[in-house]
Order: structure tokens, then sequence, then C-alpha cells
């Protein structure tokens, strides 16, 4: 049965209240009309960070096609079905909105390449990781307020954003913020429901749409897609239903059959879990595994779908060859930017620690303004 915390009506006694918040790293007075975790949510949505997620590659870079997805488009999918799944199982629904759209902040221009070219290239200098650069981002980067640096984010929202973290960046996070945000990965306990939430809900919307723009761009077909059983289920469900469907509204409703029933999938064996470690307090949640999961089953199909879109999709020989040209962007900005400091601009050029600054600086890149200042600095047009 779920239990109601008094301070907030609707939400479930393990989930986060804002009134009971861990706070925020500088003190400020409460806003009269919205929750600490609303005013977090609205704090990222105006960042320049944020803004800059549109022109962000998800798998297709940026100029391929307008419709393919975007680091935003993505972090927007990843928001709803968390806000979906939040609201069935009593969670903090703003707190999951506010994660959601700030997961990807850290992330370099044109995806995981990038973010792999600029680990190498600061692999002697401390290394880059995105999950960790989006929370610098939040901590640091964004230059709004008068006071502080960053977006000065409660407790909870900071945690969610930092997903993974190495044992030598948790030890360096916590020895300038002792029990903070890192703290649970020195300890090995679990962030809150709505943090844990954030994270499987992202996998569910990165595996339904990395299908839709796999068989958008040609890499993928439907048929391909017949050999999995988690599509195949709903293929077969969805042309039983109207058999005369085919091309994009046959893809579309496959694709919107599964991802409901993962929603589902998830909503119950989460509840599964939650009652059958007795959680009934936020403290206790920490304390237990991982509380927020697939089913047995829907996880191993989901393993499988990944399985496939990483050996059909992300290591197609097209899309391989833009990976390689983009990890070259991203290596010879930063031997340039090295180089030349003065070529960036004049706050990351006055830093101290010229290679976290120019890691910052080309972090925080989209795809086509890391194109034309590679094309500014090398001479050479890739990737136009």
């Amino acid at each position: 049965m779920t239990h109601l915390t008094p301070t907030h009506p609707g939400l479930a006694a393990y989930a986060c209240d804002p009134a009971h918040s861990r706070g925020r790293r500088h003190a400020e007075p409460e806003a009269p009309t919205r929750s600490a975790f609303q005013r977090d949510r609205d704090r990222i949505v105006h960042s320049t960070a944020f803004r800059r997620l549109v022109y962000k590659t998800q798998v297709f870079l940026n100029h391929e096609g307008d419709l393919f997805r975007t680091r935003l488009t993505h972090s927007l999918e990843v928001a709803q079905l968390g806000r979906s799944m939040a609201r069935a199982l009593g969670l903090n629904e703003d707190l999951v909105e506010a994660i959601a759209l700030a997961h990807d902040l850290g992330h370099t221009p044109f995806g995981h390449a990038g973010q792999d070219a600029l680990n190498e290239c600061m692999a002697e200098h401390g290394g880059f990781e995105h999950n960790l650069q989006s929370l610098r981002v939040v901590d640091e980067l964004e230059e709004r307020y008068p006071a502080f640096n960053g977006l000065n984010l409660s407790f909870e929202t900071r945690e969610g954003i930092l997903k993974h973290c190495s044992r030598r960046n948790a030890e360096r996070l916590n020895a300038g913020e002792p029990k903070g945000v890192a703290q649970r990965f020195l300890d090995n306990t679990r962030p809150s429901l709505e943090a844990q939430l954030c994270n499987l809900a992202d996998e569910i919307a990165y595996n339904a749409h990395d299908i839709d723009d796999g068989v958008r761009s040609g890499l993928l077909s439907l048929s391909q897609l017949q050999a999995l059983e988690l599509v195949e289920r709903y293929r077969h469900q969805t042309v039983r239903e109207y058999p005369a469907l085919q091309g994009r509204r046959l893809l579309y409703e496959t694709i919107r059959r599964m991802l409901s029933d993962q929603v589902y999938d998830v909503i119950d064996a989460t509840r599964l879990a939650i009652a059958q470690h007795g959680v009934h307090s936020l403290e206790v949640v920490r304390a237990a595994p991982a509380l927020v999961c697939f089913s047995t089953p829907m996880r191993e199909q989901s393993h499988e779908l990944k399985r496939f879109l990483f050996a059909n999709l992300y290591r197609h020989p097209q899309v391989m060859q833009t990976t390689e040209q983009a990890r070259d962007v991203v290596r010879d900005l930063f031997e340039a930017y090295v180089r030349s400091p003065h070529e960036m601009q004049a706050d990351f050029a006055r830093r101290a620690d010229t290679h976290r600054a120019v890691a910052d600086y080309i972090a925080g890149m989209t795809d086509r303004f890391a194109v034309r200042e590679h094309e500014r600095l090398t001479g050479r047009q890739v990737l136009a």
C-alpha cells in the first residue's frame, strides 16, 4: 500500500518532498509560488546549456536531417516518460522533470563520438565524462547570477544529474562537498527513486527513438526489427488489429505500443520491488538495492534491443564514417586551443588550467559551431 506524506498529499512517503530538501549550496530565500524542484526545472529551461541541446547530436549529426532527434528532443522525451511513471508511483514529478531536462547538459557536440575523443584528449588531465560535466555545468559553468556560479540547484536535482561517477572523481567531489552528491559512490548507497526513474526513462526513450530514427535514415528496416521479440510482439498486435497498415504508421504504432508496455512494466515491477523491500521512507530507498526496474523478461528483451542497435545502427558503416570525422574535429580543436588559448572566448582563454578550460569550451559547443570553428582553425571543411 502506498504511504502518503502529510506535507504533500499525493506523494508517497519514499518520494522526495521539496519541503524536506537538503537545500542548495548557496542559501536563497524560498520562492513564494514554486517548490524547490519546480524552481530547479525553470532554471534549467532558461539556461544557455539547455538551449544548446537543440543543435547537439543524438545519433545522427544535426545537419543530416531536420527530423532526427537531438539532445533537446531526447531530453523532452525522457521528461515525458519520467513524469508519466512518477505520477503512477507517487514520486515527485517536478524533480523527475528537472533531472530529465538536465541530464545531458554536459554532452559534447557529436554525441558519444565527441565525448570519447575529448576523454582521450584529457586522459592525462583528469579525463572527461559527460555526467560529471552535466553537474559541472549546473554547478560552475552557467553564468546567470550575481552572487554565485552555476544555477545553484537543489541537492536532489544535482544528485540525479550525476548518474555515474568513478571512485577517483567521487573522492575529488567529496573533498569539496563532504557527504554531498558524490557520497553514494563511496558508500555504495542508492539515489532517490526519482533519480533512478530518470535513468531508466533515459534508456526507454533512446531505445525507442533510435529505432524510429534508424528506420527514417534507411539504415534499419522494419523487417530487420522483426527478429527482435520486443518489437515483433507489438508489430504483430498492430497488424492483427489493422491488417492494411504499413510504412511509417505501422512503425509508429509498433513503437507506441512498445513504449506503453515498457512504462507499465516499470511501474508494476517497481511497485513490487518497493513492497518486497518494505520501503517506507527515503532513507530505506538509499539503503536498498536499485528499486526502479523492469521485470526480468522485459529487461532481457530491452538488452537484446540495445545489442541489436549497437551492432546494426551505432556500428553501421555510414554512422561510423561520420563518427570518425567527428572524433577528428574534436581532437583538432583540442590541439589548436591548447596550442593557442587566445583562439577561445576570452573568459576561457584567461583560465589557469588550460586543458580543463579547453574541455569546457569544446563540450559546450553545438555541432555546427564546432564544425565552423574547425574550418576557421584548420582551413578544412568536414561534416558539412
